[in-house]
């Protein structure tokens, strides 16, 4: 394991900055799967990155799989990406007002989604998620939200639901703070159940605004939504006039360059959202996110139309300098071709150190994101997922940060290859693998 003198301190010590951290921010993080209790120990607190690597306060060096959850398809500090923002942070960090980069990042967006004709940008996937939602309800003049359980949409209110009993049930709030009331009108059904999904539009299906999904779950490590799933969904929301929603913050731009919805595109006829949600890639690393859609839903948006969303860094020029940059970069020859294969190479030799150590792994990828469980065959819900070995994924998850590789501190999360691991990176972490399963 490699270190770096320039970041390293005898005071600066991890547990020392997290004992520091927890005097004055709650749980010492500000988002809670940093804290790691998922796994237990302590977070690492990064000082630097670069490329494919990050650097911890101690000078411990690390393969970088978590790549910012999803943003740095292209390795940190990216020379083209870093010129973008410095150039435009010379020219000002904010100013309330409209700019060209704006409509050029726009339009960007638009040229790789043919789904979509607007485009709404905005500060976090939170916020475009709900803000599609609000959207949603005001274009449909419907109340009732269907979502499902595993999948993330960010903190707002009516999405933090878990599932209640029965095939089609209302949820229950799964954080303090949010009033029975608030989620009275979010169901949440299973993830690829397709006889709940057609239930549940039988009997409601004249007062479903929107069905949000994630397309391929992100946030119960990664689970594809199946063919005759979507196709379905697809079908019920046409039939009963509700909105499709693909929640495509993490997988937008990283699963390959049109995002998940294209490729349910090509094995889906006719196939395509009625709204979109962006986000991690379009801002390479800075808060920024979008959600879009046709122009005859999206025109119901202030100012033209009824249905209120603002935000005063909203299209901030030095984010939109930096996901403009990325947006580009990603679009040249061969890039998601070399992408996708390292990725997949990763997820084989996985599997295949797994079997030799005689350890239940199942994997898949896609584009730049792959995910892995420690169980006989590939979970295709929330259930499966949390059937799954959650010990031998802590155990395991340990034994890579102390080889030096840097995976998502907990099981229901996905990873990320970025353009900038390279071969070695790939043989270094399978072999930290195949120690760590051999190690038991």
């Amino acid at each position: 394991m490699s270190t770096d003198s320039r970041i390293s301190s005898p005071s600066a010590t991890n547990q020392a900055l997290f004992e520091r951290a927890q005097a004055v921010i709650p749980g010492g993080v500000n988002s809670p799967v940093r804290a790691f209790r998922a796994v237990g120990g302590t977070p690492r607190f990064i000082a630097r990155a670069q490329g494919a690597y990050m650097w911890d306060a101690e000078g411990r060096r690390y393969i970088d799989y978590i790549g910012s959850w999803g943003p740095m398809i292209l390795g940190h500090g990216h020379p083209e990406v870093l010129e973008a923002v410095r150039k435009a942070v010379e020219e000002g960090f904010s100013f309330g007002a409209p700019t060209e980069r704006e409509i050029e990042l726009a339009e960007e967006i638009l040229k790789l989604v043919p789904s979509a004709e607007q485009v709404r940008l905005v500060s976090s996937g939170t916020e475009a998620a709900m803000s599609a939602i609000r959207l949603a309800r005001g274009a449909t003049g419907r109340a009732k939200l269907v979502k499902f359980e595993g999948c993330y949409h960010g903190h707002a209110d009516a999405l933090l639901v878990k599932a209640g009993s029965g095939l089609a049930t209302f949820g229950h709030p799964t954080s303090a703070g949010v009033p029975p009331e608030v989620v009275q009108h979010t169901l949440v059904l299973e993830y690829n159940n397709v006889a709940q999904l057609e239930e549940a539009f039988a009997e409601q299906g004249s007062e479903i605004a929107c069905v949000m999904i994630e397309p391929i779950a992100g946030n119960m490590n990664f689970v594809r939504a199946s063919i005759p799933f979507m196709t379905r969904l697809r079908e019920l929301c046409t039939q009963h006039g509700a909105l499709l929603v693909l929640d495509e913050v993490m997988t937008g731009f990283r699963v390959a360059l049109g995002g998940a919805q294209s490729i349910y595109a090509r094995q889906i006829p006719g196939f395509k959202p009625d709204l979109s949600v962006f986000g991690k890639v379009i801002g390479g690393g800075m808060p920024l996110a979008a959600f879009a859609g046709p122009r005859s839903i999206m025109s119901q948006l202030a100012p033209l139309g009824p249905v209120y969303q603002a935000g005063t860094l909203s299209g901030n020029p030095v984010a939109t300098a930096c996901g403009l940059a990325t947006l580009k970069l990603i679009q040249r020859p061969g890039f998601f071709e070399a992408l996708s294969q390292r990725t997949r190479e990763l997820s084989q030799r996985l599997a295949q150190v797994a079997r030799e150590a005689g350890v239940p792994m199942a994997g898949d990828c896609e584009g730049g994101m792959f995910g892995f469980f420690f169980g006989p065959e590939l979970p295709q819900n929330y259930p499966a997922v949390l059937a799954t070995d959650k010990d031998r994924f802590n155990r395991f998850f340990h034994q890579m940060l102390d080889a030096g590789v840097y995976l998502a501190p907990a099981l229901y999360e996905a990873g990320f290859v970025s353009a900038a691991h390279t071969a070695d990176d790939i043989a270094a972490t399978v072999d930290a693998a195949r120690q760590a399963l051999s190690a038991g």
